[in-house]
């Protein structure tokens, strides 16, 4: 799929800079918009139209926030793949509705790391479900856009307001290449820290 039309997106995010300029801008051009936590909350008091993850899901957050979007009613509609028949008629027999953009970045763990917390305390701040939405649309930027970072909003809003919320290929495997670039140092951030802990 060279242009992908992006008419759905996932919204969950630490650093909450520019969010609300997004996701404006992704209503603006009749984006359906789910999300998480803190980052339905802005969004909502925006004034903005915004779908709970657990509308989605049909299943609450659970274990303290630790599990809310590894469910797959999001992990299939990251990771289908919209050029296969099958993948599309498997979601509409399974009534899950596909994702076109991923926007998530990650528990600020060198914070908590730089805040010497001991390592139980620690390792709550380790993004579980983030890095795997990440990785998902990074892995399918044949079919998905994945926007790993607040300093990458203004590219994405730039290139889907001169093709009618359109992200051609090259942006979506840019922004694939991007974010796992993040979640590598992130992965080797968490490794320094708890092998220093040893």
């Amino acid at each position: 799929m060279d242009s992908l039309p992006i008419r759905r997106a996932i919204l969950s995010v630490t650093d909450k800079s520019g969010l609300v300029d997004l996701a404006r801008f992704l209503v603006d051009g009749g984006v359906e918009l789910v999300s998480t936590g803190g980052t339905k909350k802005v969004i909502a008091e925006a004034g903005l139209p915004v779908a709970a993850v657990s509308d989605v899901t049909g299943f609450p957050e659970i274990l303290g926030g630790r599990v809310k979007t590894l469910h797959p009613h999001i992990h299939a509609g990251i990771l289908v793949d919209k050029d296969q028949d099958e993948h599309i008629r498997t979601l509409e027999e399974l009534g899950i509705a596909p994702f076109d953009l991923i926007v998530v970045n990650l528990y600020n763990f060198a914070l908590a790391a730089e805040r010497g917390l001991d390592l139980k305390a620690a390792v709550e701040e380790i993004d579980i479900g983030g890095p795997t939405m990440l990785r998902a649309a990074a892995k399918n930027f044949h079919s998905v856009l994945v926007a790993p970072e607040p300093g990458v909003y203004l590219r994405i809003m730039q290139e889907l307001g001169d093709n009618e919320y359109c992200a051609g290929l090259e942006l979506r495997r840019e922004m694939a290449a991007a974010t796992f670039s993040a979640t590598s140092r992130y992965d080797a951030m968490i490794t320094e820290y708890m092998a220093s802990r040893t």
